[in-house]
C-alpha cells in the first residue's frame, strides 16, 4: 500500500521500499518529494540483514544507487527514497498498540509490554509511546534492545523521571558494567569509556528490565520547519559554555552557546543527546556549517558514527 502524499514522516519511523529495504527515517521534512533516511535492514539469503553504514552505502551503491542521495538543504551525503517508491510507512507509536493487543511471540516481546505496564502504571500516556528498531519490524532477537521513542517533551521527561523512579524502587535495574560496555562498544564513539559513562549515567533515558537494555528517545511532535540551504567550512574543535540546554534530548539535540561566533551546537547522533546541562562548560569537535543567512553553528554527527566528533562536559556548572 502506496503512502498518500500527505503522509506524515517523523524521525525513528521505517519506511519500506517494493524491493524490500527497510530505511530509518532521519529527517522529518521532505526534499525533492523525497523522504530523507537510512538503510537499516537489506532482504540478504530470504532474511532480513542489519546494515551498518558502510554496508548499508556499499549496498545501495551496488544495488539501488538511487537512493544515495546529496542533500542539499543539510550540505550531507545520506539515503532518500521518493515516496513513490514507499510500500509500507511502519510506525513506532502503532507497533505499541499491536503489543498490547496480541499475545507476545517471545520474551523480548513480552519484556516491552512489561515495562509498557510499568509506564502506564505510573501515569505515562501509552498513546505517546512508540517502539522502534528491530520490534518495529519484528525482526528482534534474544539479545535485541528495546529502543522507545517518547512523542512530546512533556511526555518525555515524565517518562525519565519514571524511569529513575523505578530504578530506585528494584522493578529496573541500571546497567552493570557489562551493558555499559557493550553500549560503548556499539556507539563506537570518540570519548573514553570512563567519559561516556559520566555523562550516560545521568541522562536517565537507559536502564535494564529483566536484564534487556531499553532507551528512550525524544521525537518532537511539532512539524519540521522549513530551513535554507547550509554549507559545510570544515572541521571545528572549541571551548565554550552552554547558554541554553532546554532542547538537549530533542533530535537534533540542540545547545544554545555563549561563543561570540557561533550560535549554537546541534547533534544528529542520539550519543550525545542529552549530553550537557545549561551553564556547564563544554568540549566540542564538529563540522562547522553556515546558513544562507550567515549564522554559523557546529554540527556533530555529520556521519552516522560521527568518528572524531564529540560533546564532553570540561566543567560542570556552579551552584550556590
Amino acid at each position: 500500500m502506496n503512502p498518500k502524499p500527505a503522509d506524515i514522516y517523523q524521525p525513528r519511523d521505517f519506511i519500506e521500499t517494493h524491493e524490500g529495504l527497510i530505511f530509518a527515517v532521519v529527517d522529518g521534512m521532505l526534499e525533492d518529494d523525497r523522504v530523507l533516511c537510512f538503510l537499516r535492514y537489506a532482504p540478504i539469503g530470504g532474511k532480513l540483514a542489519k546494515m551498518g553504514t558502510d554496508e548499508a552505502n556499499a549496498y545501495l551503491q551496488a544495488r539501488a544507487p538511487r537512493y544515495l542521495f546529496s542533500s542539499k538543504r543539510l550540505d550531507a551525503r545520506l539515503h532518500a527514497v521518493p515516496q513513490e517508491n514507499i510500500r509500507r510507512h511502519l510506525r513506532p507509536r502503532d507497533r505499541v498498540q499491536d503489543l498490547l493487543n496480541s499475545v507476545p511471540r517471545d520474551e523480548i516481546e513480552r519484556k516491552a509490554i512489561r515495562l509498557l505496564q510499568k509506564f502506564g502504571a505510573c501515569g505515562l500516556d501509552l498513546g505517546r509511546v512508540g517502539l522502534t528498531g528491530s520490534l518495529l519490524i519484528g525482526a528482534q532477537t534474544r539479545k535485541s534492545d528495546l529502543d522507545f521513542v517518547i512523542y512530546g517533551r512533556e511526555a518525555f521527561f515524565e517518562a525519565r523521571e519514571i524511569v529513575g523512579r523505578l530504578i530506585e524502587a528494584g522493578e529496573l535495574q541500571d546497567l552493570d558494567n557489562a551493558a555499559w560496555r557493550d553500549a560503548y562498544d556499539r556507539r563506537g564513539c570518540a570519548l573514553t569509556f570512563e567519559e561516556f559513562l559520566w555523562h550516560e549515567r545521568r541522562k536517565l533515558n537507559k536502564a535494564l528490565i529483566d536484564g534487556t537494555k531499553f532507551d528512550i528517545t525524544l521525537v518532537d511532535e511539532l512539524p519540521s520547519k522549513a530551513s535554507g540551504p547550509v554549507r559545510k567550512l570544515g572541521p571545528i574543535l572549541l571551548r565554550t559554555q552552554i547558554a541554553d540546554a532546554a532542547y538537549a534530548f530533542d533530535y537534533p539535540a540542540v545547545y544554545r552557546l555563549t561563543h561570540p561566533e557561533l550560535t549554537e551546537a546541534v547533534s544528529f547522533t542520539h550519543t550525545y543527546a542529552g549530553q550537557a546541562l545549561t551553564g556547564e562548560t563544554v568540549e566540542i569537535s564538529g563540522l562547522l556549517e553556515e546558513s544562507h543567512s550567515g549564522q554559523r553553528r557546529i554540527v556533530v554527527g555529520s556521519s552516522r558514527e560521527a568518528a572524531g566528533e564529540y560533546i564532553k562536559v570540561v566543567s560542570e556548572r556552579r551552584t550556590s
